[in-house]
């Protein structure tokens, strides 16, 4: 990057923290500070083991400082600022889930940058589906990276003390490591009465929750599909999957058009096909409906992140926190560009020419002399893409 640059994005991200109030996280003065300066050079000079109290004011430490990326740590320390962990006196720590386009199986380098933020954000929901509805935590933070994807801070009280292999747990959960289908399924005891009849124990699918309604839903999807066919073309589909030959094929069907509340309540012990078609898609409801997280940050207990409202210097976007009703509409490459970089041009020279979506608009650029908005600008040239043109 050349001095010119440098020294623009130094000073226009100073501009940005001066009009911009950022707020601290809970126990601010408890936690380590760490930040990235602009250097020139190829690689980057990583700062930590600050103390609040020793950085001064946050937005004073900011607009001083203008970093290139700024970050606070998940744990709280009795000294935050000392300069091994050993040292610092771990306290607690909110637990952290990193979600990054980089490790989402379903992007490809034929996707585009907002085509991979898409399926970042449908890996978000999910993840937030499993944190909310399987876990039950209620303090959420959801914050955009501010590059690639998103973050998750959860600050309930019950994961504050969690050692690693408790969170350990809790990944391999969300990503549906080590799933076992028999821990799955709840048993009910029928018949007996008396003593006048044997009884019989029935195994079911959870209907609501958990990996196991997840895997009952798929079932009953299938169900449903299978009742509004004729019987031809039900029986083949329902051929289709192992071990579900024509005359479980037949079972099936007669029990999605008469008895499909037994289905719905997830009995897999209503005939042997059920608990054949469940089992078969369990490891493919998995695949698809895992959160995808990148898993040493979750177990992390000292782990720095990203300080939500600041700018992230590999994008020049804002590293922008969300609230739970405006994730669905969020477009980060629309809704995360600065204010402080709307409204006017600026000169580059573009050294990484092609197709870039920034602001809502999308440009094509060739390599060369180029005059720009100034969002685009900065994008290009904290991506290494431009370098600053004289005006």
């Amino acid at each position: 990057m050349h001095e010119r640059t440098l020294a623009y994005l130094r000073g226009r991200f100073g501009d940005h923290y001066r009009r911009t109030d950022i707020e601290r996280p809970p126990d601010a003065d408890a936690r380590e500070w760490g930040y990235v300066p602009w250097t020139a050079g190829p690689g980057e000079r990583y700062d930590r083991h600050n103390a609040l109290l020793d950085l001064g004011r946050l937005s004073d430490f900011l607009a001083r400082e203008r970093p290139k990326h700024a970050y606070f740590s998940a744990g709280r320390y009795e000294d935050p600022s000392a300069t091994t962990m050993s040292a610092k006196g771990w306290q607690c720590s909110d637990l952290i889930f990193d979600l990054d386009a980089d490790h989402l199986p379903a992007t490809t380098q034929s996707d585009s940058y907002a085509e991979m933020l898409a399926t970042c954000k449908d890996a978000l929901l999910r993840l937030l589906e499993f944190l909310e509805n399987d876990f039950g935590f209620e303090e959420l933070s959801v914050v955009f990276s501010g590059s690639r994807g998103y973050h998750v801070h959860v600050r309930d009280d019950a994961i504050q003390r969690l050692e690693r292999d408790a969170r350990r747990e809790i990944v391999d959960y969300v990503r549906g490591i080590g799933l076992e289908f028999e821990s799955l399924l709840s048993e009910e005891t029928v018949g007996g009465v008396m003593g006048r009849e044997n009884p019989a124990t029935n195994r079911y699918l959870p209907t609501d929750s958990g990996w196991g309604g997840r895997i009952h839903s798929r079932l009953t999807a299938l169900m449903r599909e299978v009742r509004e066919m004729d019987e031809e073309r039900a029986l083949a589909r329902l051929q289709e999957f192992d071990r579900v030959g024509e005359k479980k094929a037949q079972t099936a069907y007669g029990f999605a058009q008469n008895r499909f509340v037994e289905i719905e309540r997830g009995n897999l012990s209503a005939h042997s096909v059920f608990e054949n078609l469940a089992r078969e898609f369990a490891p493919t409801v998995v695949a698809e409906e895992n959160a995808p997280i990148d898993e040493p940050v979750s177990t992390d207990t000292n782990r720095l992140i990203r300080l939500p409202g600041s700018l992230h210097g590999g994008s020049g976007l804002v590293v922008r926190p969300l609230a739970r009703d405006q994730i669905a509409a969020f477009d980060p490459l629309v809704d995360a560009v600065p204010e402080t970089f709307r409204g006017h041009d600026i000169a580059v020279e573009v050294t990484d020419g092609g197709t870039v979506q920034l602001g809502g608009d999308s440009f094509t650029l060739t390599e060369g002399e180029s005059t720009v908005p100034e969002y685009l600008g900065v994008f290009l040239m904290t991506r290494g893409r431009a370098e600053k043109g004289k005006e």
